[in-house]
């Protein structure tokens, strides 16, 4: 029953942090998308969008600041194409940075990531793993934190994420792990489905809370 409910708590506090470590970069698709990438060239005659795309970057770097002038997120790629026909952005090798006002610092890459044309949902392919380093928050010291998966969908209109990919999340020296993830940001409810299993390491010197 102890370990039960240590399980329990652990998993509680993993659904809290977990919003501090994934919105903030992941958001960085509809930024980078919204601001940075040029409009495309209207078409001189009306004919059907092939998947071609209609303009490209590369080995391209995107910074934002905030008016202090402090940088708030960066994002990089090796290249980027834009879809006319599906209206999407493709990015090669993407790495992306974010950085809360204390300046701790929030990190993702992946192969690739696809954005929509709003950038109101952002795809990560491939070894994509989120970090965020250790910090302290409201005067307590939060470990680093990870996930992993091979596939994570995020979805800034409704705040969710979710992949169908077994996902790894890590926080400090614990692990869990299953099959699939479903989050909620907005209800604060993260559900890891099917083979679930978590690997709780001791703390010398912890309280029962």
């Amino acid at each position: 029953m102890t370990a039960h409910r240590g399980y329990v708590r652990a998993w509680d506090r993993l659904s809290i942090y977990l919003p501090i470590m994934l919105m903030g970069v992941l958001a960085l698709g509809t930024y980078w998308l919204a601001r940075s990438t040029p409009s495309a060239p209207k078409a001189t005659a009306k004919q059907a969008p092939t998947h071609e795309p209609d303009y490209f970057l590369r080995g391209f770097s995107v910074k934002s600041f905030d008016p202090k002038g402090r940088m708030t997120s960066e994002l990089n790629g090796a290249e980027a194409h834009h879809y006319p026909d599906t209206d999407t952005t493709e990015i090669t090798k993407p790495l992306m940075r974010s950085y809360n006002e204390k300046g701790d610092l929030t990190l993702a890459t992946a192969d690739r990531a696809i954005t929509n044309g709003d950038g109101s949902e952002v795809q990560l392919f491939g070894h994509a793993v989120v970090t965020r380093d250790a910090n302290d928050a409201q005067g307590k010291q939060l470990p680093k934190m990870e996930i992993r998966s091979d596939f994570l969908h995020y979805f800034a209109n409704s705040e969710k994420l979710k992949t169908n990919k077994p996902v790894t999340l890590t926080r400090g020296d614990d692990r869990f792990e299953g099959d699939s993830l479903d989050y909620d940001n907005l209800d604060r409810v993260l559900q890891l489905n099917g083979r679930v299993k978590g690997v709780l390491q001791p703390k010398a010197g912890a309280d029962a809370h």
